[in-house]
């Protein structure tokens, strides 16, 4: 039986996640190395492509859930909060079951729910707004980010948790909050809308040449062409020392403006013409949209199959083959759910309780 909640999605949004799920699946398992301009590692663009477009597509999410184009106000805001506060909690303690798990994979839902989390004093915010503050967490942040990590260094707390989730780990919330703006500014668009469409993927694509381009430069007129560590770099230097290299380049997971502003553009011109082939190919992208629909389910068991695979097999999986066992199998598995279940799992558990918890009648549930 299919859920009702079916019919009111937008299939381009999970089309999109279900790529970054997907492409997720291939950053665990090493299927390209160093992107360049040969065919033969254009695999390597889903490293650290597909985490910064999950977490914009969270931002998408969050206003989805507060109002989509008209941002709620009242009593529905105070709802919308504690909806995404609830939702937050439980993506948060499914991470660390996952952590616990402790497989090779930097789990990203620890993160996901801190951002749910900040993102609760912007659903007002009109998208203007909103993109002007990504803009300026893409700038100050990666400074900021090195001097607070210095600090923590000297205070020999780099390595506590909170310290990785909001500054020192693959994935700094200080920083990751510019993709989550841009989602939400994104998501307060009319998504239905060819013109909207169109300049999404016009500014997607011009941040994207800006960002890498930038990238290129700076990195070659500051560090010799030597690849950029990123923010993270100078963490073990003295507390305010300095060096320009530390910001150069755009490679993935680095957290240099560079790479904040390239990788967030592409997240943008990638949702946008999800969008459109999700509109014109329904039925070809189905089973990728269904992946989408279960993103949280899907990447959840992703990583407790691995676990499973490496108690019997302490060699880590990895590979093009392997993970066309695993993208197979996620995309006929999602397929079936969703036509005979609707909702996964996870997504079930996460809109009943903070539902629940808000008061939202069902009838009126995403």
């Amino acid at each position: 039986m299919t859920d009702p909640a079916v019919a009111d999605r937008i299939g381009g949004l999970d089309l999109a996640r279900g790529l970054a799920v997907l492409g997720m699946f291939g950053a665990h398992l090493d299927i390209g190395t160093e992107l360049t301009r040969h065919p033969s590692t254009w695999a390597a663009v889903v490293d650290g492509r597909s985490s910064i477009l999950f977490a914009t597509l969270a931002g998408v999410s969050i206003a989805l859930l507060s109002g989509r184009t008209r941002p709620a106000d009242g009593v529905d805001l105070v709802r919308a909060r504690l909806r995404i506060t609830v939702r937050a909690a439980w993506v948060f303690a499914i991470g660390a079951v996952l952590e616990w798990l402790d497989t090779f994979v930097a789990i990203i839902l620890g993160v996901y729910a801190v951002l749910f989390v900040l993102a609760l004093p912007f659903l007002r915010w009109p998208p203007r707004r909103l993109f002007l503050a990504a803009g300026a967490v893409a700038v100050a942040g990666p400074p900021l980010n090195v001097l607070l990590g210095q600090g923590l260094s000297v205070a020999d707390a780099e390595s506590h948790y909170v310290a990785e989730l909001l500054v020192t780990g693959s994935y700094p919330a200080m920083l990751w909050l510019a993709f989550l703006l841009v989602g939400l500014a994104v998501g307060r668009l009319d998504l239905t809308s060819a013109g909207v469409r169109a300049r999404l993927a016009g500014a997607g694509a011009g941040a994207a040449v800006l960002g890498y381009a930038g990238g290129w430069t700076s990195n070659r007129a500051v560090a010799d062409g030597a690849p950029s560590g990123g923010p993270s770099a100078g963490f073990a230097s003295p507390l305010g020392s300095w060096e320009a290299a530390w910001l150069t380049g755009a490679e993935p997971h680095s957290g240099t403006t560079s790479e904040l502003v390239g990788s967030g553009g592409f997240a943008v011109l990638v949702i946008a013409g999800c969008l459109v082939l999700a509109d014109r190919l329904p039925l070809l992208t189905a089973p990728l949209r269904a992946v989408g629909a279960l993103a949280l389910s899907v990447y959840t068991a992703q990583i407790v199959v691995l676990w499973a695979l490496l108690a019997v097999e302490p060699d880590r999986p990895r590979g093009v083959a392997v993970w066309l066992v695993f993208t197979v199998s996620a995309l006929a598995g999602a397929a079936v759910w969703r036509w005979k279940l609707g909702r996964g799992p996870l997504e079930r558990l996460l809109t009943w309780s903070s539902s629940r918890a808000a008061a939202v009648p069902p009838s009126v549930r995403p």
